[in-house]
């Protein structure tokens, strides 16, 4: 089995290709696809960046970008003084990060699991079950939720027959509730699509490894523990650098959808205070702002995570 560990493949030189005229026309094809993609980009994705330019100023839609009143950084300063927006950035933060692991680290096992199952049809069945939720709407599984989590819900059904409540509970009135059910909710929906990109890495593992493995000694844990989970880890690590740089973007519809004014202290996203105070009360700057300032974290986000796993030599973005 240790063989098996230890085991290192030969490094690769990298061929260099000359970029000639005759090279350019072979690939002329994939070369305008590729431009069309980044003029795409640049029309729908930069271009609009413009509109930052209402985080400094006194913007008012009938004045425009151009004749609105420039006042620096005071709606950043506002911003940060707005207890609201403080906490609203701690309820971001913590969903983010519960739905980061819980969803990460279960689309993992999952993908791990699924691969185990020796029954090609009973796999196939398992995994279409299990992405399917990935393509309902968010109104639809916030329904689920509330039928499932109601006083005459399944859960509580289920609670009080085995003894454990001696009552029903209204799980949507008590604010240490919401950020678990957020995240079951997003596991839920999620884990399945997440996993598809982790069970074609498995797959592309060398068969001759488990054989190897097998001839050692090694059960079906060692092989997880020392090719599965080794072969995977470039992935593992691309995507969680991938996910780092999302931690602030902890979901809109389910927070909006499932919160009430009970759980509103907990329930709020910078999602949500954008469109309260940017679009519901017309006062646009604040919720630019209160944007640039998601963006500019999730770029530092992703950029200390990068150098972090480089200093370590694993894989990386850029």
């Amino acid at each position: 089995m240790a063989s098996v560990a230890k085991r290192k493949a030969k490094p690769i030189k990298e061929k260099k290709v000359k970029i000639t005229l005759k090279e350019v026309k072979r690939q002329k094809v994939l070369l305008i696809g590729a431009a069309l993609i980044v003029i795409y980009g640049i029309i729908f994705c930069y271009v609009p960046l413009i509109g930052w330019l209402m985080a400094f100023q006194d913007y008012k839609p009938r004045d425009g970008f151009f004749h609105s009143t420039f006042i620096g950084m005071a709606k950043f300063q506002r911003l940060f003084e707005d207890q609201t927006f403080v906490r609203v950035i701690r309820n971001t933060v913590g969903m983010g990060c519960l739905n980061l692991i819980t969803t990460f680290l279960t689309a993992i096992g999952f993908a791990i699991l699924l691969n185990e199952i020796q029954n090609k049809p009973g796999k196939k069945l398992v995994q279409t079950i299990s992405y399917l939720p990935h393509f309902l709407s968010w109104i639809i599984v916030t329904g689920i939720l509330h039928d499932a989590l109601s006083a005459n819900g399944i859960i509580n059904t289920l609670l009080l027959h085995f003894g454990v409540l001696k009552q029903p509970l209204n799980f949507f009135a008590h604010t240490k509730y919401f950020w678990w059910i957020v995240a079951f909710a997003n596991v839920w929906k999620e884990t399945g699509w997440n996993a598809i990109i982790y069970l074609s890495a498995i797959t592309s593992i060398d068969p001759s490894l488990y054989e190897a493995a097998a001839i050692d000694g090694g059960g079906r844990w060692a092989k997880i523990r020392y090719i599965t989970l080794p072969g995977i880890k470039p992935t593992i690590m691309i995507l969680l650098l991938m996910n780092v740089g999302n931690v602030l973007n902890a979901g809109f519809e389910i927070q909006y959808l499932l919160g009430n004014g009970l759980v509103q202290r907990v329930s709020q996203t910078i999602d949500i205070y954008v469109l309260k105070w940017g679009i519901s009360q017309g006062d646009y700057a604040i919720g630019t702002a209160a944007g640039i300032f998601k963006s500019l974290v999730s770029i530092i986000l992703i950029v200390v995570a990068n150098q972090i796993a480089k200093r370590n030599g694993e894989e990386r973005l850029f």
